[in-house]
């Protein structure tokens, strides 16, 4: 229970990597607030089952405290609120992942940009790129009011490699540089910004996809591999170490001493060298 009583908030976690993350989070004894815009009693995403309210209930089941919050984070009135909610309630905030991200309601494929649907930029800029600064720029004041904090962006970075998808390839480069920008600002201030890149994930959609392909799930990773990442580095008295960087999830593997779920240390993913 390396995390007891510390307060996160992860976004986009009504499934996929950021359920993951608030699960192993919740498995530390965390306080978790479970934001995405997938609710019971309202809309969900594709009307896909997972909700917000599952994942904070599994988050309290792992001995952490979940906390559903329906949040738009596309609409920065509701990003204000939440953290003044969290204000009133904690008093005081120490871990954010900005792990919103709409990248994947639309099919990720190889192809030139200009056959390309500019929806892409809706999904991965405007709830992707955007948000992470807005929930950033909300979560800010908490974290340097205390005089320490840590934001981290869930991204992808592969040493420059081009995955042949022009929106997927700026989104993440700019939340790379996000990271490294954001740390600049709040240095001073002891909070630190990382950028955090997994591998190829068995999030809800990909498991749908692939079935039970045997090879691939002897190269893919659970979504709470991510998770245990980032309880990692928040338990990390020098994570101010890391400020302003990108690090892969199989690399922090090593560093810290953790593997997945099935007790497989999985090594970073990387895209095959280009033609």
């Amino acid at each position: 229970m390396r995390l007891k009583d510390k307060i996160a908030v992860v976004t986009g976690s009504s499934r996929g990597a950021g359920r993951g993350i608030a699960l192993a989070l919740g498995q530390e004894g965390a306080v978790v607030y479970v934001t995405g815009r997938s609710t019971r009693a309202g809309t969900r995403t594709e009307n896909r089952p997972e909700t917000i309210e599952e994942t904070a209930e599994l988050v309290t089941s792992r001995g952490g405290t979940g906390i559903p919050v329906r949040v738009d984070h596309t609409v920065d009135e509701e990003v204000r609120a939440l953290f003044e909610r969290i204000q009133n309630e904690q008093g005081h905030l120490d871990l954010v992942v900005n792990n919103a991200w709409g990248g994947n309601e639309l099919p990720i494929v190889s192809a030139p940009f200009w056959e390309l649907s500019m929806d892409h930029w809706r999904n991965m800029f405007t709830a992707g790129v955007r948000s992470h600064i807005v929930t950033s720029k909300y979560a800010a004041p908490l974290m340097i009011s205390q005089k320490q904090g840590l934001i981290i962006h869930t991204s992808f970075y592969d040493n420059g490699k081009y995955n042949g998808h022009l929106f997927y390839d700026l989104a993440k480069n700019a939340m790379n540089r996000l990271a490294f920008s954001m740390a600049k600002d709040l240095r001073s201030h002891n909070v630190a910004v990382i950028a955090l890149s997994p591998g190829w994930m068995r999030t809800e959609r990909v498991m749908e996809s692939m079935g039970r392909d045997e090879k691939a799930l002897q190269i893919t990773e659970s979504t709470e591999y991510i998770g245990r990442a980032v309880c990692a580095v928040a338990s990390d008295p020098r994570h101010m170490d890391l400020s302003g960087t990108i690090q892969l999830v199989g690399d922090l593997a090593k560093k810290y001493d953790f593997t997945d779920t099935d007790g497989r240390y999985i090594p970073p993913f990387r895209i095959p060298n280009e033609g």
